[in-house]
């Protein structure tokens, strides 16, 4: 497949999603103050992003209200409350994850909603249950994506088939995932051809959201949008679980439309994430962190190490290895 664009090309169709209260909360259980929210969401505006993604849809059945922040449910008022009308070109997202959402209870007609964009995140094995909430969400008015997760892990004959039923759906973007940051950028390359053949097939965008495991998040976000990737996470100053994501000040920086502006969130940076640093929280490349992209492993244990303090990186090595034998 021929690239899209080269490193000085301007492309219209690119949109700019960023996720920094949903992946970011998974750092602080979602407990941001309102003055971070509202702050961040006039800075994604005068910065040019074309989607902000709020949290979750989380199901107030499976998880305790009182131990999570108001963003991993995103309830519509609380959404409201910070944007009013929305009178503005940016757009509002939610993510929905397959079996911890209530989406015919939680999410109602777009045309009552603040929300523009209902993203579905499964595995290989629950697609047939994304395609379920995507298709309730499409006929109640939301664009759809749908997010498959850990496709490092998966087979190509099972992605094969994933992608060719996921295409014939009603879904209109389909986003390339590494979530455990162990992809390099020629892999991503590779990955980049197989769904876009999807995408000309069925007329479908395809994204791209990346982990900073192995320090290639932004890489491989430049790599797959100019083989025609045209949906890009990312996340201020990187935060997001464990070592992060594409960070949205450096791409940005890097993209050639003059709607882009950084210096809104350099604002923000120097008004809220120091803060945040300040006080402790803690994310971004580690050692750890880098062991688990290279094995390809969930975070999970480099994130419970981090939280113990430890610094045995030899031992946490062996470990993971031991894992995978």
């Amino acid at each position: 497949m021929l690239k899209k664009g080269e490193l000085v090309s301007f492309r219209p169709d690119i949109k700019v999603v960023d996720c920094t209260l949903r992946d970011g909360g998974l750092v602080n259980s979602f407990f941001f103050t309102d003055d971070f929210v509202k702050d961040l969401y006039q800075a994604n505006i005068k910065s040019g992003i074309d989607y902000m993604e709020f949290g979750y849809k989380a199901s107030k059945e499976q998880f305790d209200t009182s131990k999570f922040g108001k963003w991993k449910f995103c309830d519509d008022q609380d959404i409201i409350d910070v944007v009013g009308d929305n009178d503005t070109g940016l757009k509002i997202s939610v993510m929905a994850d397959v079996g911890r959402t209530d989406f015919r209870r939680d999410i109602c007609d777009k045309a009552n909603s603040p929300i523009d964009m209902v993203r579905v995140a499964t595995y290989i094995n629950t697609i047939p249950s994304a395609l379920e909430i995507v298709e309730y969400c499409s006929k109640k008015g939301y664009e759809t994506t749908i997010n498959i997760m850990a496709v490092s892990k998966s087979n190509d004959m099972d992605l094969d088939d994933a992608l060719e039923l996921i295409g014939r759906s009603c879904v209109d973007t389909i986003y390339i995932v590494d979530s455990y940051g162990s992809l390099y950028p020629e892999q991503m390359r590779r990955l980049a051809e197989k769904y876009l053949n999807i995408a000309d097939k069925y007329g479908k965008n395809i994204g791209i959201h990346a982990h900073n495991n192995q320090q290639l998040a932004f890489a491989n976000t430049i790599e797959t949008l100019t083989m025609g990737v045209s949906y890009l996470d990312s996340t201020v100053s990187s935060l997001g679980r464990g070592a992060g994501n594409c960070p949205t000040e450096l791409l940005l920086g890097f993209l050639k439309n003059p709607k882009y502006h950084i210096s809104p969130l350099l604002k923000f940076i120097e008004q809220h994430i120091t803060k945040l640093k300040e006080e402790g929280l803690i994310w971004g490349y580690d050692i750890p962190y880098l062991l688990t992209g290279r094995f390809n492993q969930h975070p999970r244990d480099a994130i419970q190490f981090m939280k113990e303090g430890r610094t045995d990186y030899k031992d946490f090595y062996h470990f993971l290895y031991d894992k995978e034998i």
